[in-house]
């Protein structure tokens, strides 16, 4: 069944990853020129370039003219989001959008100490920025898509989510324009947001104790028809990981994790959302959270899956 569902288009996709790039992309963004990336920081306006550079590479249209968009915190400090587009099908409505986001800051250096960040998000990031590369290719490769997507690299999460928080004062001001028509992308064009927060570990399994495994919240905000997908997805393209869609089967902690993260704007305006995480660890906020405590292969194959299912969404 597997490989009947995997079309050309997918193969060509998937050989964008190997575990050589995804080690590459993390040491980067956990090197010490990204200094654990600060809000507000050198290191954290050089991952901020990385991601730009990224973007613009695999091809993303700017928005209003330049990838970055300021973020205040409120204190007098700024850093910048990342945000860019890629476009559906011009044969069909151009007025549908989804967010896929994830932060790419992280505490930075305290007391001396460096806090690298490879779970928290570096892992994200990357994963982000090769879905936009994968969902790229299959369009290069002739396969139209009925919604456009903006990706969005949101500084200042651990500034109490400065970034998202500023991208959706974008979108109420009437400031986050479609850099095809120029028109103006109001919330209700919006019709799903999906987060990427700390993706990258194995160190929290579910009850099966498999470290092959993903969460996956706010399911239940999708249309019936949709809530269904990420399981089918699972096993037809032969992914085959442990999943959840709580957080570890108790309903109060689901509840309170849903909200933890940069999808809790988009959550509290009325728009669906789900978080794609693989949970809180030991290494959570602590300087050995380094990218050799990746387990590559388990995240190829959470990238694999979020893939397949956003691929799924946007037809």
């Amino acid at each position: 069944m597997a490989q009947n569902a995997m079309s050309r288009e997918h193969l060509s996709a998937k050989k964008i990853l190997s575990e050589a790039r995804l080690t590459r992309q993390l040491g980067f963004l956990c090197d010490s020129l990204c200094h654990g990336r600060g809000f507000a920081t050198p290191g954290g306006a050089e991952a901020a370039f990385w991601i730009t550079r990224e973007f613009e590479r695999i091809g993303l249209m700017k928005i209003g003219g330049s990838f970055a968009r300021k973020v205040l915190d409120g204190k007098g400090k700024a850093g910048n989001n990342i945000i860019g587009m890629l476009p559906g099908s011009k044969y069909f409505s151009r007025d549908r959008y989804i967010v896929v986001g994830a932060h790419y800051d992280h505490i930075g250096e305290l007391s001396g100490k460096l806090y690298p960040g490879a779970d928290a998000n570096a892992s994200g990031t990357v994963a982000m920025i090769n879905l936009a590369e994968m969902i790229m290719g299959i369009r290069n490769y002739g396969k139209s898509h009925n919604y456009n997507i903006i990706f969005v690299a949101f500084d200042g999460k651990e500034q109490s989510m400065a970034g998202s928080y500023a991208f959706w004062k974008l979108i109420e001001e009437g400031a986050l324009t479609d850099p095809q028509t120029g028109k103006t992308i109001t919330k209700e064009k919006i019709t799903l947001m999906v987060n990427i927060d700390q993706i990258g570990s194995t160190m929290s399994p579910l009850s099966s104790k498999r470290k092959d495994y993903m969460i996956m919240l706010g399911n239940e905000s999708l249309k019936p028809n949709k809530r269904g997908l990420l399981h089918s997805c699972n096993k037809q393209f032969g992914i085959d990981l442990d999943l959840d869609l709580t957080y570890y089967g108790s309903h109060d902690f689901t509840k309170m994790f849903y909200r933890l993260s940069d999808q809790r704007v988009f959550v509290d305006n009325g728009i669906p959302a789900v978080l794609f995480t693989s949970g809180i660890t030991m290494n959570t906020n602590k300087t050995w959270d380094t990218p050799e405590t990746i387990d590559l292969e388990v995240f190829k194959k959470r990238i694999f899956l979020m893939y397949h299912w956003i691929e799924q969404m946007i037809q």
